[in-house]
């Protein structure tokens, strides 16, 4: 039986995936643009759980006072007409020929308090709305030429503006938590804060950290050779995995933006067996939405466009069901148990025992047989095969 996404799922689409209309470097546009209001409705029929947007997503750069409330009206009266939600806002400071050489961080002072402005004009927005999330993209945030910028005064305002953002947020009692979302290149040449770890030392410095997380996108990481399922299991660890992009990429390349699984596949499951299951012994896992970062291939017309939405929520649900079989498979769970997996919740030091007692403890060094425990196979391939019949659905 195919699964059939429901709002418990919180699967949650940006209005710029469906929204796209196929522009590339190379190549006009291959599809008219799309209303907002319809995307709510359409999204809403497929089965999402809520939407999320840019400032411009929803009005168009430079939109009068009247305009802009025309535009937020029609788009209020759509969500309450389909009941969905927006759990996360973000704002475009990319698109725009004024933020070519940056937005938060550009030498340009005028710039970067234009920035910080039309920030702070669209959380009021997301407050209004009931976001939870404010995610902050830093795609112009960058350099080609690093003698043309101050690295580390940029890394200053880069945090000065996180700060503000943040008070700004704390004195009107919004009550958002700001996820940084991270990337290597692309459009920038290198992007500051371009991976998981990067962005993690940023936030340990900032006035607000634990207003901080991250949103990391599996593109993203993978466009820097990079495994997702691990970043955001240390996101988890430290409690900062506030929101995630999903998506598919084919390694280190240009952002893809594929559908979710349409690239590497046996990293999509380890995803979702680690946002599901919280790993072989379960433990934490993410509660937050199922949030799909994605392009509709530039071939398809609109009708492909709602089969590729669609598409994200199935194959997450399809990965979702063989995560859950392969940890309830008997043999699973004996294999594991064999590779000594059960074995790493166990703490090195008993409870009690100090670096003393370790030293005075024979077997752990002097009476330790390296050569014996050597010759012990790990266990690991068998798991393996198991994880991959059960992806492909032979057990």
């Amino acid at each position: 039986m195919t699964p059939q996404p429901n709002r418990e799922d919180k699967f949650t689409f940006g209005l710029w995936t469906v929204g796209w209309p196929a522009r590339d470097p190379f190549g006009d546009a291959t599809r008219a643009d799309v209303d907002v209001v319809e995307s709510v409705h359409r999204l809403a029929e497929l089965g999402a759980y809520g939407v999320t947007f840019h400032d411009d997503d929803v009005i168009p750069f430079g939109s009068d006072a009247t305009a802009r409330e025309n535009r937020i009206k029609r788009f209020r009266a759509a969500l309450e007409e389909t009941g969905l939600v927006v759990p996360m806002v973000t704002t475009n400071l990319f698109t725009h020929p004024v933020f070519k050489e940056g937005g938060l961080t550009a030498n340009d002072r005028e710039v970067r308090r234009f920035a910080l402005r039309k920030v702070m004009r669209n959380m009021d927005l997301a407050a209004e709305l009931g976001a939870q999330t404010y995610v902050l993209w830093g795609g112009r945030e960058g350099t080609e030429v690093d003698t043309a910028k101050d690295l580390i005064a940029a890394l200053d305002r880069y945090a000065e503006a996180i700060d503000t953002l943040a008070q700004y947020s704390v004195d009107r009692g919004y009550g958002l938590r700001f996820a940084l979302e991270p990337k290597p290149n692309e459009p920038r040449g290198d992007i500051f804060l371009p991976t998981v770890g990067h962005a993690i030392a940023f936030i340990s410095r900032l006035q607000h950290a634990d207003l901080v997380g991250i949103n990391p996108e599996v593109g993203h990481e993978q466009m820097a050779n990079l495994n997702y399922t691990h970043g955001i299991a240390q996101a988890l660890w430290l409690g900062k995995l506030f929101h995630i992009d999903l998506n598919g990429q084919h390694g280190p390349k240009f952002d893809q933006d594929l559908v979710f699984g349409h690239g590497d596949l046996i990293q999509a499951f380890s995803t979702v067996d680690l946002l599901e299951n919280g790993g072989p012994q379960g433990g934490r896992t993410y509660d937050g939405p199922r949030h799909f970062d994605y392009k509709p291939h530039r071939t398809e017309d609109m009708d492909g466009v709602w089969r590729s939405a669609a598409a994200n929520m199935r194959t997450y649900l399809l990965l979702k069901e063989r995560a859950a079989a392969f940890r309830a498979d008997p043999e699973v769970q004996e294999a594991l148990a064999a590779a000594r997996v059960p074995e790493l919740r166990t703490p090195t030091l008993a409870e009690g025992e100090t670096y003393q007692d370790l030293l005075a403890d024979p077997t752990a060094l002097e009476d330790f047989d390296a050569a014996a425990v050597a010759q012990r196979g790990a266990g690991v391939a068998r798991v393996d095969q198991l994880m991959i019949e059960h992806l492909l659905g032979a057990r």
